[in-house]
């Protein structure tokens, strides 16, 4: 039976499976990447593209200091601060960020404003800290081009992807900018017109970017990528070192691996029976929604076989955001995430019983997490997103476009709901009718002269950030006063598990007794979280995915290399760790 060996087998090919890669790849290892779904780039190339890195350049420049970091990480991880893995994760940013930019094919992008999602924390930064990409041109995937994982449809604009900041920002004032409206049309007839002649556009944009860019490296690398290509079993030597793993679906049934396997397969957001012990408000397995690609415990279940245990340290196991899901007229399931719209002026959430019950413009992890408490005597979790006739027409609900669409379709497929009354929307949506009528009153009361009384919202420069910062005198607040009203329903999702594999600062997984599994690194969310359970800002996932994934593949061979030198002389390998790509019959 057919064997293909090589130096490294990486398993996932989102942004910290490619990063480890590309690091090992320039080392002059050889590599494979495997990947279970049909495409590649994973849940990475659906995010928004942005790495939350403290200590890169421009951060610097502007003032923010490795002090400031540790204290903002900390005031956030609380209990579950671990200072060796922050150290680690610091100290490999500058070096990181400087080798995706020296030996890959990224253009990082250092925005204006970025500010930290908890600005009320010790050590928070207005900006500096998140980097995003340049929108790349997914003709340098060559026939890699269609492998590419598409956007998530329902987060575009009929096909198009606008890009966090100004771009989002002319899209949104397209209703009533005559030069807005000309920029988003010319956008949308050279998506359209690519789509139809090319099938896929050839812009492409946020985490789509980020991860065409570092394919097309890997492709340039000659690094082997294989797709619809599962992992099923991690193979062992005589060492008991990991050194390979059996596959279905790839070019060969086994991959021996003499370095090494890094798992980057994601977290286990999809997979309700782990759910059901990590998420306390999925006790059932069927009270979450996740938009995320193949993040169904694979990295997890692997590891477990070979002695790596699931580290439950952080106190949020999970990156949390609401979500609507629906079914279009065809049938098809889809999820929207509420990543930002619900911060808007106009707009309100409330839960069951008719009452706001968070501010609406926490970052959408807080959000998450608020709404989880707030359900912790139900059943099940859910709240809605409420507006009135000015908000929807100006902003939407998420998916549920703004004026001059009609919301007919919205309506029909179930994402939207219409009341020509409040009293008539609660009885639609099921909440008390006068509970929602007095909670609407009063927040009227100070959004009117721009406060929030209860929560505090629009107070602080990230609230603002994730307003509509043309709105006076509050970005956040507007009342809801004008019929008809609407409303959407949002459950709790997730961007990514922070609870994962136990992993010491070298990314090795560790056994219960802390010892490393030999050979076997995890990487991304695949390993528990350096933020502890707290989410700092814009790319709180990518950072630390991109950061260690690199830290891997720079690191393999001699991690590997230290393992030859303490066996003794007759155990160790006759052959160099060094070979060319081959395949050989077992």
């Amino acid at each position: 039976m057919p064997t293909y060996e090589t130096d490294v087998l990486v398993v996932g090919s989102g942004a910290a499976g490619i990063s480890a890669a590309l690091a090992a790849r320039k080392q002059g290892l050889d590599v494979v990447v495997v990947e279970k779904e049909p495409r590649l780039g994973g849940t990475s190339a659906i995010s928004g593209g942005w790495l939350w890195v403290p200590g890169n350049k421009q951060g610097i420049a502007e003032g923010d200091t490795r002090e400031d970091a540790e204290t903002y990480i900390k005031a956030l991880a609380g209990d579950a601060y671990d200072a060796e893995s922050v150290k680690t994760f610091l100290d490999g940013v500058p070096e990181a960020l400087e080798f995706f930019e020296r030996d890959t094919d990224v253009e990082f992008v250092h925005p204006k404003m970025a500010p930290d999602y908890r600005m009320d924390a010790p050590g928070a930064k207005k900006s500096g800290r998140a980097l995003t990409v340049e929108r790349a041109d997914a003709r340098m995937l060559g026939d890699d081009r269609l492998r590419m994982q598409p956007y998530l449809y329902t987060y575009t604009v009929f096909g198009y992807m606008p890009e966090i900041g100004q771009d989002l920002t002319t899209f949104l004032e397209a209703n009533r900018s005559l030069r807005s409206f000309g920029y988003v049309g010319r956008t949308l007839l050279k998506t359209w017109f690519e789509s139809i002649v090319h099938t896929r556009a050839f812009t492409r944009t946020n985490g789509n970017a980020l991860m065409t860019r570092l394919v097309a490296t890997a492709r340039a690398l000659d690094i082997p990528m294989w797709t619809s290509a599962a992992v099923t079993e991690l193979l062992v030597d005589d060492t008991g070192a990991v050194s390979g793993a059996r596959i279905t679906g790839g070019p060969a049934p086994t991959v021996r691996a003499r370095l090494g396997v890094v798992l980057a397969a994601g977290g286990f957001g999809g997979d309700s029976e782990l759910r059901t012990k990590t998420f306390v408000h999925d006790t059932r397995g069927d009270d979450h929604v996740t938009p995320t690609v193949g993040h169904g415990g694979d990295s997890l279940r692997l590891a477990q076989a070979r002695g790596g245990v699931l580290d439950t340290r952080p106190h949020q196991p999970a990156s949390w955001g609401p979500v609507t899901s629906f079914r279009t007229l065809r049938g098809e399931r889809r999820v929207f995430p509420h990543l930002r719209a619900f911060g808007l002026p106009g707009l309100i959430a409330v839960n069951r019983h008719g009452r706001r019950f968070a501010n609406e413009s926490l970052s959408y992890h807080d959000f998450g997490a608020a709404m989880i408490d707030d359900n912790r005597a139900e059943d099940t979790t859910y709240a809605y997103i409420i507006a009135d006739r000015k908000a929807m027409r100006r902003y939407g609900i998420g998916y549920a476009k703004p004026w001059p669409l009609p919301t007919w379709y919205y309506k029909k497929v179930g994402f939207l709901v219409e009341g020509r009354t409040l009293s008539v929307l609660a009885e639609k949506i099921g909440v008390p009718s006068d509970t929602l009528q007095q909670t609407v009153a009063e927040f009227n009361d100070g959004a009117a002269r721009g406060v929030d009384p209860k929560f505090g919202r629009g107070s602080n420069w990230f609230h603002h950030f994730k307003g509509d910062m043309k709105h006076q005198p509050n970005p956040n607040l507007a009342t809801l006063d004008k019929g008809p009203y609407c409303a959407v329903r949002v459950q709790v999702g997730d961007l990514g598990t922070y609870a994962g594999l136990a992993v010491n600062s070298r990314s090795e997984v560790v056994t219960g007794t802390g010892d490393a599994v030999p050979g076997l690194y995890a990487v991304g969310t695949a390993a528990v979280s350096v933020f502890g359970g707290g989410y700092p800002g814009y790319g709180a996932n990518l950072g630390p995915a991109m950061v260690f994934g690199y830290q891997v593949g720079r690191d393999i061979a001699a991690h590997a290399a230290e393992r030859t030198q303490q066996r003794p002389e007759s155990d160790a390998p006759s052959r160099s760790p060094r070979h060319n790509r081959k395949k050989v019959n077992s």
